[in-house]
């Protein structure tokens, strides 16, 4: 049987009485990889024997982003090994809903649902998002967590920031006509901040 391309021997040959150091590569998966490597000597039997890795505790990660002022699509990314992972909106004043399915290693997955084939568990994988974000329409800064929980119950959270929007300011009516006795006339005065008379 072939020495698994992640076992690595150190020599991978000598002379008489030695010592061989097995090492494996980086694993990302939740699960132990197993595989056998094999000692061979001329005109001797071979020897066969397995080699066992431990897998890398449940883990998720995730990045933040920036939602321009006007608004649009943003993407989340990030990588678990999880068999299942669940986005859930948290605090902010940012309004968005959170789609029904997202990517998980280039799959469409449901939220909170097993992910088919599972592949955290031989690797880790890389996970996105997509949400729509409305128009800033105010001018304050904004801002939403979107917090991420992998199978296992470990958490992450991702900030959505969004840039203050414009300053409007409109005035109707378009003219303003007093009577002879200057009898007072309502004006419409729509804004997002604060504003005065001169």
């Amino acid at each position: 049987m072939a020495k698994p391309q992640w076992v690595t021997t150190q020599p991978s040959s000598g002379s008489n009485n030695g010592t061989v150091n097995v090492s494996g590569g980086k694993h990302t998966g939740r699960t132990q990889r197993s595989g056998n490597i094999t000692f061979k000597a001329s005109g001797a039997a071979d020897v066969e024997r397995p080699v066992n890795q431990a897998g890398r505790a449940e883990f998720v990660t995730v990045n933040n982003v920036s939602a321009p002022k006007s608004g649009g699509n943003v993407t989340i990314t990030g990588k678990s090994n999880s068999s299942k992972l669940n986005f859930e909106l948290g605090a902010g004043d940012i309004t968005v809903t959170l789609p029904e399915n997202y990517s998980a290693g280039g799959a469409s997955t449901k939220n909170n649902v097993a992910i088919a084939g599972d592949p955290g568990a031989g690797a880790e994988f890389e996970f996105s998002i997509t949400l729509a974000i409305p128009k800033n329409t105010t001018v304050t800064a904004k801002s939403r967590k979107i917090t991420i929980t992998a199978a296992g119950g470990q958490t992450t959270t991702s900030t959505i920031s969004q840039a203050a929007g414009d300053p409007t300011l409109s005035v109707t009516p378009e003219s303003i006509s007093l009577d002879a006795e200057g009898t007072a006339v309502a004006v419409t005065v729509t804004s997002n901040t604060n504003w005065t008379v001169e």
